[in-house]
């Protein structure tokens, strides 16, 4: 099976501007191609996992990754699936974003020896000549086909700004130059950027045809270039995987612990695990084709699988065995509680040598609001050292935190350690 066949067996493909063409361009020798991020963070999420995997899928083929950061585009920031515009962000920021991007990326991307090009588009946006792009470029766009563009028709009622509308523009010209200067035969990229990715092959193909047509030369093998989604991590119910209660599922381990991603996909839908393990691991295709047939109790092996591959892939192999080995402990009497995820409370928090349990959850982040908080104890929800909280005023003082700290479960699933720094 080649790579494309496997990507689309693996549910990891969702458009392509020409499968035959695409696939003839991958069997026959090493392509070099390129995913965008636009550095908008200090951390990459789960939403950036599936292209980044699927630049290792081809890396491992022997393709080339090119991963463009983008220092330019990330100062406007991409409207697509946005109701507001972007914050803008400083250079310091963007600089700094891009550093913690790129160290991510290397657990699964290899930049050694020429492996994978990692460049940022500021080099080439940031001393454009806004004429001389406009003629280069914006002439080959018209209004009503980009209007015409999921993107940005989400925006118009909100108010799409003139400066948002040039987002497609310079991606555009981001495959271009990658294309002219480091032969980029393909954009990759998550299935929200299709029209964006579509901007970029019919620019440089309609560069190359008027240049073809001014020199009486036939258009370059070089300029045939192509694109293809990948699909976005949806439920079985069709909803973005990836959100929890206290915000995004992050890749940055400061962000969210090794032990809370392991629990994420530990606790996925039944519905989903196969379609997880096939799209996020490198497990073998057969492998996951008879995990498939485990029914009943037997999902929960499959999910512990799943949550340790994923864990392993993003945190390496320690990280995974900690949080599998701490999510077991947590469900037995007595377990080792050491790598649980932890918030530390300080003398401040209480009030009269008291702290209610609600604050304690809201401090926890296990909860946004204490009438949520409250809502979640009146529902028996909670339990401190396995103890259920009935009441809803319900206070710890000093001494339940004889032992230093006080063990909250949230629920079936969700453990968390409150610990006194006194």
């Amino acid at each position: 099976m080649n790579v494309f066949d496997e990507l689309k067996a693996r549910g990891i493909i969702a458009q392509c501007t020409n499968e035959e063409e695409i696939r003839k361009q991958l069997d026959a020798g090493p392509v070099r191609f390129y995913v965008g991020f636009d550095p908008t963070a200090d951390s990459l999420h789960i939403g950036h996992f599936i292209p980044i995997i699927l630049m290792s899928h081809l890396q491992r083929a022997g393709h080339v990754p090119i991963a463009l950061f983008g220092g330019g585009t990330g100062v406007i920031g991409d409207p697509s699936g946005k109701s507001d515009m972007r914050k803008m962000l400083t250079m310091d920021d963007i600089k700094h974003n891009v550093e913690c991007f790129k160290k991510q990326m290397s657990r699964l991307i290899d930049f050694s020896d020429g492996k994978a090009i990692a460049v940022n588009n500021a080099d080439w946006l940031l001393d454009l000549n806004y004429i001389d792009f406009i003629k280069k470029v914006g002439v080959h766009f018209t209004i009503s086909k980009m209007l015409a563009a999921e993107c940005y028709k989400q925006r118009m009622e909100r108010g799409l700004t003139f400066f948002e509308l040039n987002y497609m523009l310079m991606q555009s010209y981001d495959f271009y130059v990658l294309n002219q200067e480091y032969g980029c035969m393909m954009e990759l990229g998550g299935d929200d950027q299709w029209s964006n990715m579509i901007g970029g092959v019919e620019l440089i193909r309609r560069i190359a045809a008027k240049e073809a047509e001014e020199t009486g030369k036939p258009v370059p093998e070089s300029t045939k270039v192509n694109a293809f989604t990948c699909s976005l991590l949806l439920t079985s119910e069709g909803k973005k995987m990836g959100k929890t209660e206290k915000g995004a599922l992050w890749l940055d381990p400061e962000k969210t612990s090794p032990y809370d991603f392991y629990q994420y996909w530990r606790n996925v839908d039944d519905a989903d695990v196969i379609k997880c393990m096939k799209m996020l691991t490198f497990l073998h295709l057969d492998y996951i084709d008879e995990l498939s047939k485990c029914e009943g109790p037997e999902i929960n092996k499959v999910k512990e699988i799943l949550a340790f591959e994923v864990t392993k892939l993003i945190h390496g192999e320690e990280e995974a065995v900690k949080a599998q080995a701490t999510a077991r402990a947590l469900f037995t009497t007595g377990g080792d509680i050491e790598n649980m995820p932890s918030t530390e409370l300080s003398a401040d928090d209480f009030t009269d040598g008291k702290i209610t349990v609600q604050d304690v959850l809201v401090k926890c982040k296990l909860c946004p609001s204490k009438g949520e908080a409250k809502r979640l104890i009146q529902q028996g929800g909670v339990l401190v050292d396995d103890e259920k909280v009935t009441d809803m005023f319900a206070s710890l003082t000093e001494e339940n935190f004889s032992k230093g700290y006080v063990v909250i479960k949230k629920g079936k699933k969700v453990f968390h350690k409150a610990v006194l720094n006194k």
